[in-house]
Order: structure tokens, then sequence, then C-alpha cells
């Protein structure tokens, strides 16, 4: 399955239906949430990153559940916007997700999301470096979700 923009992506969506976002890192996948009216991201919970077969299985069961209909990964830029290698092992994945799961996929720039949630859990709501941990992969998704809901409408 071909990568979509975001706006193509969610023309392809049946009313109701929503979006998941992925903020995937190195050892676990954020994963985010759209309410069905495609105007508010939360965030979901995180997958252990493991082989892509096992994580697309985990990720087509939370679309079955959630009644969603495609999937935002977010896309690691460099800071001055161009595609290096993470950017593109992050295309790669999302590609083959997308194969793996029949969902339609788009991807978003997610520069410094985890940065900016983690300023967030440090100074408005004064979590420890352990608590912060358990959740910042979740609200990045949500947060680099939120970005792409925004710009799309």
């Amino acid at each position: 399955m071909a990568l979509f923009n975001l706006r193509d992506l969610r023309l392809t969506l049946a009313r109701g239906q929503r979006l998941i976002g992925l903020d995937p890192g190195s050892r676990t996948i954020g994963v985010a949430l759209t309410d069905v009216g495609l105007s508010l991201a939360s965030p979901y919970g995180a997958i252990r990153r493991g082989k892509l077969r096992d994580n697309a299985a985990e990720i087509a069961a939370i679309a079955r559940k959630e009644a969603a209909g495609g999937l935002v990964v977010g896309l690691p830029l460099s800071m001055d916007g161009s595609v290096g290698p993470a950017a593109q092992a992050a295309r790669d994945w999302a590609l083959a997700l997308s194969e793996a799961t029949g969902l339609p996929t788009a991807l978003w720039d997610e520069r410094l999301s985890s940065a900016a949630v983690n300023r967030f859990l440090v100074g408005e709501a004064d979590l420890s470096r352990r608590k912060r941990a358990g959740v910042v992969d979740r609200m990045a998704a949500a947060w680099m979700l939120q970005a792409a809901l925004d710009a799309s409408r």
C-alpha cells in the first residue's frame, strides 16, 4: 500500500473512523488515537518495539477495536527539514507497516515532539524521570497526531 499525504488519507476514511498516531522509537512505539470527529488526539498506549509482524498485529488489533481506518506515523526529519537516516528508516517502516496491516498511512513531521512533551511533563506536571518514561511515548504520539490534525483541517 502506498503512503498518502494527510489530506488524502482523511478522505479515504469512512464516516466515524478514527486515525491512529504512531511515534516509533527504538524501544517502544507510542500510540495515540483521534476522536471520531478527527479533531482531538489522545494518548492511547505504548507497544514494545519488536518484529514488524508482531507490531503490525498489535496495531491492526487496536484499529479493529477502536474503528480506526488509517495510521499517521511520525517522521523524524533532521532539524533542517532534510530526510536523514532516521527519517528514511521511519518511512521504510511505515510503508512496511501499512502493507502488513492493510491500513492507509501518512507520515507527519515529529521533530521535537518528545522534547516538547518532556518539557511539559517536567514544567507543568512535575513528573519524575521514572514516571515520565512511562508516558512520554504515548504523549509524543498524541502531540504529533494533534499537530497533523490541526494542519490538515
